[in-house]
């Protein structure tokens, strides 16, 4: 190994509303001589997630925040340079949840290998990785989607939202997607094959909505929150169900994001379950999600896009860019190529 120096991404501030660039610092940082079980990879694709903007915060959540002056963390795949496991070798190509960094250094327990031949090894950071999952049990433990009913997707265009659709015509329901641009809207409908997709910066959104949903809202995907969520909830069937995946919408706001009250007048009056969930609830079930999305994929029942941005010194900007809607599909930033792996 003769690279002895690594550039880190740390959180230097906690962002109030949208963050910028004085957030963050590029800091270089010396590679340490590996410990017995420690592997050193070579980060290839990094992902940029919304929910990693509320671990910029210091508050209680479901995981704790980053911690100032050091690493940002989140889904990295890499190449294997120098092991010192007998699991993994030069040359494997692994994933796991790891620095904002050119290198990491991590535990055998914090990686795993990835097989480059079942698809693009980028896909093991949306489709079949934390988006995929996602994805899967929020739609299919929390929505249980029957042949015939209506599922909703708010930020349908997005990694998790473009999924949440797909599986849903899989399990043969009428989809209708929630997006914010023409080109968006075109995707669902032309690659996607959803039923209906409403654009939500239109000043008709709610009476194109309203004609989208003649029949009702059986099962909500929500990855938005806010209006478009306000509006979706005035078409609520009976017994339908809202899964609750992410609130985009009120991420960078910097007063409480105050809204309509749903008991009485929607949830009560409609028997309706809402239910708030992590992907990290069904960590035991991962292998058979991740089995049925790679059966789906290659039975062409699934696609997916990806927004690369090339470069590590983009990493903020593409980030950001998750906020201002730049992305269809899978936001990812691509580090480096491999080296030694035979992909």
């Amino acid at each position: 190994m003769s690279k002895t120096s690594n550039t880190e991404i740390h959180l230097v501030n906690r962002p109030k509303g949208m963050p910028t660039d004085d957030d963050f610092s590029f800091v270089e940082k010396l590679i340490t001589p590996l410990e017995e079980n420690e592997i050193l990879v070579k980060t290839l694709y990094l992902s940029v997630d919304p929910y990693m903007r509320g671990r910029m915060n210091d508050e209680k959540s479901y995981i704790p925040p980053f911690t100032l002056n050091e690493a940002i963390a989140g889904g990295v795949v890499a190449e294997v340079v120098e092991s010192r496991s007998e699991h993994f070798q030069q040359g494997d190509i692994v994933t796991g949840n790891l620095k904002w960094g050119e290198y990491s250094i991590a535990k055998e327990q914090e990686i795993r290998t990835v097989d480059p031949t079942v698809a693009p090894i980028s896909t093991h950071l949306g489709i079949l990785g934390m988006p995929g999952l996602t994805a899967y049990f929020g739609l299919l433990d929390i929505g249980k989607p029957q042949a015939g009913e209506t599922v909703v997707v708010s930020g349908a265009a997005g990694a998790v939202g473009s999924a949440v659709g797909q599986i849903a015509k899989i399990k043969g329901t009428r989809v209708v997607g929630i997006a914010g641009s023409s080109e968006k809207i075109d995707y669902l409908l032309n690659e996607l094959g959803f039923d209906a997709a409403v654009n939500y910066k239109e000043d008709n959104f709610a009476k194109d909505l309203e004609a989208a949903l003649a029949d009702g809202v059986d099962v909500y995907y929500d990855n938005v929150g806010g209006v478009v969520s306000d509006e979706v909830m005035k078409h609520l069937n009976r017994n339908s169900r809202i899964a609750v995946c992410g609130a985009i919408s009120s991420y960078n706001l910097t007063e409480p994001d105050i809204g309509p009250r749903v008991q009485g007048t929607t949830l009560i009056k409609n028997s309706v379950l809402m239910q708030g969930f992590t992907v990290g609830n069904y960590s035991t079930d991962f292998k058979r999600a991740a089995a049925d999305l790679g059966k789906w994929l290659q039975e062409g029942k699934l696609t997916y896009e990806e927004t690369i941005v090339d470069g590590f010194e983009q990493t903020i900007d593409a980030f950001v860019g998750l906020f201002e809607g730049k992305n269809l599909g899978k936001q990812i930033v691509k580090v480096a190529e491999p080296k030694y792996a035979n992909i």
